[in-house]
């Protein structure tokens, strides 16, 4: 009886359909289940990231599917796929870079009040064209043997020519360097800038060369004395695997800039949905899993960021870095002074 029941159905719905069909009408055939999913394109490379991403299909029951790698790669990819692209959020590393892909025209507007609570108001775009998921302090990293603390204090002190042969930091290439010069720009105005980035340029040790790991290690070779460098990539050199790189990072201190005036430049790791998304509010659901207590404490406790979160649970290594005053400039606006920070930098001779 059962089996005649299900035949009958079966004959029903094909009787529906084929007279839709006769009339000229669009055919819906409904399906028992549809995979939840959203695509992710990242340049983020974390393992830690992918463990935060099971979480979240654990809880909401939405695959993450994730294709990596740089930003600059898959923002053009964005670009070349255009409406065609499978691509429902995009997260990468860095203001400046969200705001390429905002200008570019690859992201669009989201509202969430989860959002908007958890995430400060400077650390998103005003009409929620991206948001930041973590927060990076770019500091001053010296030797402990040659340095004393008492010496450091601004970034402004760092063209001081007492630094003459002492200072190392990555190319003018770093999205990272780029916008602390966009934050100058916002702070003081571009000839301020100009002049920070020539008197920067004066005092290095060598041409600029590796990222903020490669710098600490050309300090504990000798080659410099202080290093421009993202907090987290020590806290990532302490718990290596590499003991070499554990016994650079402990001959280094930390020095958070401008405690008595604007504070300590500060950047993002951040996403946005990408316009056209076909999973647009799976990719909501995600941003909104990622700014939340369980993935912001990841991110303290794994890779060492600080959380946009107040009051998520910290890492040893990011308490032990005390309290410190950060920049409150909106990171919208370092953005956007992106394209005036290189033009600086190429003009002051920043390799």
């Amino acid at each position: 009886m059962k089996l005649l029941r299900t035949i009958m159905a079966v004959a029903a719905s094909a009787a529906v359909i084929s007279g839709c069909a006769a009339r000229g009408e669009a055919v819906t055939v409904p399906t028992e289940t549809a995979e939840k999913v959203v695509n992710l394109y990242t340049d983020r490379h974390y393992d830690s990231d992918d463990a935060i991403y099971a979480a979240f299909t654990e809880e909401a029951g939405i695959k993450v599917n994730i294709v990596k790698g740089k930003s600059d790669e898959l923002i053009e990819r964005l670009k070349t796929e255009g409406e065609d692209t499978e691509a429902d959020l995009f997260i990468t590393a860095d203001v400046g870079r969200l705001y390429r892909a905002q200008e570019a025209g690859l992201l669009q507007a989201t509202e969430s009040a989860a959002l908007e609570a958890s995430i400060p108001e400077n650390l998103r775009e005003p009409e929620g064209y991206w948001f930041g998921l973590t927060k990076r302090a770019r500091v001053i990293v010296y030797a402990k043997d040659r340095v004393d603390a008492s010496e450091l204090s601004t970034y402004e002190d760092l063209t001081d020519p007492k630094w003459k042969g002492r200072l190392l930091v990555r190319g003018a290439d770093s999205v990272y360097n780029q916008t602390l010069v966009a934050s100058l720009i916002e702070l003081e105005g571009s000839e301020k800038a100009k002049e920070w980035a020539e008197g920067i340029v004066a005092n290095m040790a060598r041409d600029p060369k590796g990222g903020d790991r490669d710098q600490a290690k050309a300090i504990a070779a000798g080659e410099g004395d202080i290093a421009i460098m993202n907090t987290y990539y020590l806290g990532l050199m302490l718990t290596s695997s590499d003991p070499e790189e554990v016994k650079v990072a402990e001959s280094l201190g930390v020095f958070f800039p401008d405690q008595d005036g604007n504070g300590t430049h500060i950047n993002i790791s951040g996403g946005g949905v990408v316009k056209g998304a076909k999973n647009a509010d799976n990719a909501v659901k995600l941003l909104e899993f990622l700014s939340g207590e369980k993935a912001q404490s990841s991110y303290a406790q794994t890779n060492f960021e600080f959380p946009v979160l107040e009051g998520a649970a910290s890492s040893e290594f990011l308490i032990s870095l005390g309290e410190f005053k950060a920049q409150e400039l909106s990171l919208s606006a370092l953005g956007a002074a992106n394209a005036e920070a290189v033009r600086i930098l190429t003009e002051a001779g920043w390799k």
